[in-house]
């Protein structure tokens, strides 16, 4: 799993997540989860340069990735955590001039997120490795 960035098919992330970031923008919290997608164009390595299209102001979330390393559907909650092979620190980077127009039109996030490079992520973290991932504290020197 050590290559996700490579052999990943899609980056499946969750919205409004952050009750701290819902009220800094103002937003309504949702009742249930809503998704959206990243493509994996979007990933940059470690220690890769991180590229800005002009005109974009960027705000970007430290996030905790959680690395699928088998094929599932339907899977019960109960056996959700043994389809985790691992983790990876990510940064979520969201054009957010752009989002806001968008947003305003109920139209999908997809452009604000997807820019080349706006998923700079870690190296694998295999799961032995996070004795408890709801007790990280993680951070983006």
């Amino acid at each position: 799993m050590s290559s996700f960035s490579r052999t990943g098919r899609k980056i499946v992330a969750i919205g409004r997540n952050y009750a701290q970031h819902i009220k800094e923008l103002n937003n309504t919290a949702p009742k249930e989860p809503f998704f959206f997608l990243k493509p994996t164009t979007s990933y940059v390595l470690s220690g890769g340069k991180v590229e800005i299209p002009k005109g974009v102001i960027v705000h970007h979330e430290v996030e905790l990735g959680v690395v699928i390393g088998k094929a599932g559907r339907d899977i019960a909650q109960s056996d959700a955590e043994s389809y985790i092979s691992g983790y990876a620190l990510g940064i979520d980077m969201t054009a957010r001039n752009m989002q806001e127009v968008v947003k305003k039109a109920g139209l999908p996030w997809s452009t604000v997120k997807g820019f080349d490079t706006f998923t700079p992520i870690s190296k694998f973290i295999p799961k032995s490795s996070v004795k408890d991932p709801h007790d990280l504290k993680l951070w983006l020197k």
